[in-house]
């Protein structure tokens, strides 16, 4: 019996052998040949049966006999997954595996050398962000969208009427270029107030480059630009819609629709409305924490079907804003008085922009913007009323010649501004004298590929300021990429410039709550910039992890610093009699795992500082003001269901030098650190439609109550002044104040829920 029994199961045994295949194999990466550890290997049609590779890539697995028909299907995070068919007779596989360039963030981008390039083989580093990112923490403009972008900070410059803007690396607003679709439509009078009403619908992806850009855009591209990319109707959604209203009374709304214009023309249209008319005092100042707001912005885009593919495309927008903050009492009847104090500021804005290829055998593009920015507005009693209309063409030629990839150019920008300030009075009274600056240049740029490892950028800019004369600006990158393409290293020096406008750019200039002096005609800034950047690129059995390190240096000559701190009730402009200096360190680490969890995470360090020589002769080193010394920036997105997802998002400053007014303001001169902190959850309910909500400002950090000085007698009524007109401490005003909104460097907006649809079709 017993022997009967272990003659069946010896059967049973070389059955099962004879039941069984085994096959092996080896998994390499396609660029280095090398194998790769812990790829995923599974049969299509019964993933149970499946192994991963070992340290050298190799595997080994035992699958039923006759599975000849089925598929071998390998997978490796970052690369794209192959299938392979097992075949009869054969038992060793070698399986190549490519990247797979969509998995690891890899995109196309413009802004650093005007011609459409993948961002790992751009020679400037780039950073893109697209619109999931933006909808982890849902806004209603794209300045405060940019709260989550490491390096980058939008600034209130008014407790007030809350304007704002861009600061890159530490620098202010003025030295941030932006630009939509690589034109400079947002730029001039517009910088303060134009960052808003650009319809988040139509944007495909938003490009950042840190550091004079000026080779290629000219002025105000010192600190860096901001490309906002618009959609192409063609991939564009034929619907879309976001609507999204918070506790406090926000309603935000955006349209996209998509339709053909006959059989050679496809256009993209936008419509964004905000509205906000609930005034609110939490910190008990007696003025509005936030300005009330009543926005429209309406953008059209048209591509037009041309002959071997060759661009043409037209663009506009139309903006309309109507906006007001100051005590909670006033009412336009209250508009230019001063019995109750208010900033009333309404903006008409229309732009026109597009590119045309020329119907030639070479690479000659014709790109160009138009706009005019309508200003009317009054800071308590003080008017200010301003036009602006710039214009702007630039002719591009593009030519491959071996290993010279040549970019020349040729650009003219018109700016017309006038105002009823002194900027443009002419001497003696009567008729204004409205400032006209032409601008041409031209440029030059040579992309050498020395090895398939290796390329060389060099670039130079001549312009001819029509009222400061010659301006020249080189600049010079390098890129070197490893074999494996994990690793990337850039080194970049350029010359920046900028010719500044002060009532166009400083909201402080504007407000009347201080005189506004120039002690002398103020001369072009000048910058010189290097930076080193290197990211590197880690491939795990479990996702992939990005890190993005940068180290930044730039010196500025005959910069334009306005002095709060001389005079309590002036602003002196001059240029710096000595130079200034932003310098620091950044960090992007970027989390890709493939059970869903990604963390976006990243820290800036830095320090902007100017030197100034005194009367004596003696340098002087003192501290930007509202510039913090660190800062750091995080998103976080987890799927708790397959349609469920939460986002969680924040920012962290560190301490920042703060203008206040004199030696007895009781104010302290140094910001604390202070963090804003938000949390989404959002559902998707089908192919079409998902619902999201969460809570802003989870914290409810504000900054202190009395941000705005003298609050309750914003017209300086009960304020004495001495002889130079600095405030003079009395028994009603013991720390010799005077009002002045300028002391700001958070939102007073305070924690918040919010909720949101929206919905997209595609046919």
């Amino acid at each position: 019996m017993k022997s009967t029994l272990l003659i069946t199961l010896f059967h049973l045994f070389c059955i099962s052998l004879y039941a069984q295949q085994t096959i092996r194999g080896t998994i390499t990466e396609a660029d280095t040949n090398e194998g790769l550890p812990g790829a995923s290997v599974y049969l299509s049609d019964n993933p149970q049966v499946g192994t991963t590779t070992n340290a050298n890539g190799a595997f080994q697995l035992q699958i039923p006999a006759n599975t000849s028909s089925s598929v071998l299907v390998v997978s490796f995070t970052g690369y794209t997954t192959q299938r392979v068919p097992l075949e009869n007779t054969k038992e060793n596989y070698t399986i190549v595996l490519s990247e797979d360039v969509n998995l690891l963030n890899e995109v196309m981008v413009i802004s650093g050398t005007l011609k459409e390039v993948s961002k790992s083989d751009s020679p400037v580093p780039i950073e893109v962000y697209t619109p999931t990112f933006f909808m982890k923490n849902p806004a209603p403009s794209l300045f405060e969208s940019l709260t989550n972008v490491n390096g980058v900070r939008p600034q209130l410059n008014c407790n007030v009427c809350n304007t704002g803007d861009i600061h890159i690396n530490g620098l202010e607003g003025p030295y941030t270029m932006i630009l939509i679709d690589g034109m400079p439509i947002v730029s001039g009078l517009s910088t303060v107030y134009g960052l808003t009403g650009i319809p988040s619908s139509l944007i495909d992806r938003v490009e950042i480059v840190k550091g004079p850009a000026s080779t290629l855009y000219g002025s105000e591209a010192v600190g860096g630009l901001v490309n906002v990319i618009t959609k192409r109707p063609n991939t564009a959604d034929n619907i879309s819609f976001d609507q999204f209203a918070t506790s406090w009374g926000e309603f935000n709304t955006d349209i996209g629709l998509r339709y053909n214009l006959g059989a050679k023309a496809q256009s993209l249209t936008g419509i964004n409305y905000f509205n906000y008319q609930n005034p609110m005092d939490n910190n008990d100042d007696g003025f509005t924490d936030i300005t009330l707001a009543n926005r429209i912005s309406l953008f059209n885009k048209i591509n037009f079907v041309r002959k071997d593919h060759r661009l043409f495309t037209l663009a506009g927008r139309l903006n309309y804003e109507d906006r007001w903050g100051g005590d909670m009492r006033w009412t336009r009847t209250f508009r230019g008085g001063d019995s109750i104090y208010g900033e009333s500021i309404y903006t008409k804005r229309w732009e026109v922009l597009g590119a045309y290829e020329l119907p030639v055998k070479e690479k000659i593009v014709f790109r160009f913007s138009a706009n005019g920015h309508n200003h009317n507005s009054f800071y308590g009693n003080t008017s200010y009323n301003a036009d602006q209309n710039i214009s702007f063409g630039q002719l591009t030629w593009n030519k491959v010649l071996g290993a010279h990839d040549l970019l020349v150019g040729g650009a003219l920008r018109y700016t017309w501004y006038d105002d009823n300030t002194p900027a443009t009075a002419s001497i003696g009274g009567g008729t204004n004298n409205p400032s006209a600056v032409w601008l041409p240049g031209g440029f030059i740029q040579d992309e050498i590929t020395i090895s398939k490892q290796s390329k060389v950028l060099l670039g130079a800019r001549y312009d001819y300021n029509s009222i400061h004369g010659n301006i020249f600006t080189p600049r010079l990158n390098y890129k070197w990429t490893s074999k494996n393409k994990k690793d990337i290293l850039r080194l970049s020096a350029g010359n920046g410039y900028r010719v500044a406008n002060v009532f166009t750019e400083d909201h402080a200039a504007l407000t009347g709550a201080r005189d506004v002096v120039f002690l002398e005609d103020l001369k072009p800034e000048t910058s010189w910039n290097t930076n080193i950047n290197y990211v590197k690129k880690i491939v795990i059995s479990g996702g992939f992890i990005g890190f993005d390190a940068t180290a930044f240096y730039t010196y500025f000559d005959n910069k334009i610093i306005p002095d709060y701190l001389t005079n309590d009730n002036q602003i002196i402009y001059t240029n710096l009699n000595g130079h200034a200096v932003s310098e620091g360190v950044s960090l992007n680490i970027d989390f890709n795992f493939t059970n869903g969890l990604k963390i976006i995470a990243g820290g800036t360090r830095m320090n902007v500082f100017t030197v100034e020589n005194d009367e004596n002769g003696i340098e002087i080193k003192s501290q930007q003001l509202l510039t913090e010394k660190y800062a750091a920036v995080w998103s976080i997105s987890y799927p708790i269901t397959k349609n469920l997802v939460v986002d969680y998002t924040g920012n962290l400053y560190g301490p920042m030098r703060l203008p206040v007014l004199g030696k007895l303001d009781p104010r302290p001169d140094t910001s604390p650190v202070w963090s804003i902190q938000n949390i989404q959850l959002t559902q998707q309910l089908n192919d079409r439609w998902s619902i999201y909500g969460g809570v802003k400002n989870l914290l409810n950090y504000t900054p202190p109550s009395n941000s705005i000085a003298r609050s309750r007698d914003p017209f300086d009524k009960e304020v004495s002044f001495d002889a130079n007109g600095n405030a003079l401490p009395t028994p009603n005003n013991p720390y010799a104040l005077t009002f002045d909104p300028n002391y700001v460097f958070a939102p007073n907006q305070g924690i918040r829920v919010f909720a949101g649809v929206r919905y997209s079709f595609i046919k």
